[in-house]
């Protein structure tokens, strides 16, 4: 059973993504920002990292940094509604940093499985 990380300050969209993965067969851990995100991970290594891009603590963009430079071969799933700029700009910021896919919210769940099957080669 692959095991993937959810990390989005918003608790109802951590919630909506842990339910559709693990109706699909993924196992899930969640975090409420980067910070947290990152301690998991460093306990409890994971498949794939799905991270919100805007948020406290550390941000999603932060995040991807550190991962990508500590542990390259982890596959990373941006998210972003927006924030002060469009999801657009943030969403291809995460790619240029190392981000293999990037969602834009709201998140549909066909469009997420069809992303996390594909990153993970399944």
């Amino acid at each position: 059973m692959k095991k993937i990380l959810v990390i989005d300050d918003e608790a109802a969209v951590r919630a909506l993504l842990s339910k559709i993965l693990e109706r699909d067969g993924f196992s899930v851990i969640t975090a409420s920002d980067g910070k947290e995100g990152m301690k998991k991970f460093k306990i409890e290594p994971v498949d794939l990292v799905i991270t919100d891009l805007i948020m406290p603590e550390k941000e999603g963009v932060e995040l991807i940094m550190e991962l990508k430079k500590g542990f390259p071969d982890v596959p990373i799933i941006a998210i972003s509604g927006g924030g002060r700029n469009s999801a657009e700009s943030y969403l291809n910021i995460a790619k240029l940093l190392g981000a293999d896919a990037v969602l834009e919210k709201p998140i549909h769940k066909e469009k997420l499985l069809e992303t996390v099957k594909k990153v993970l080669k399944l």
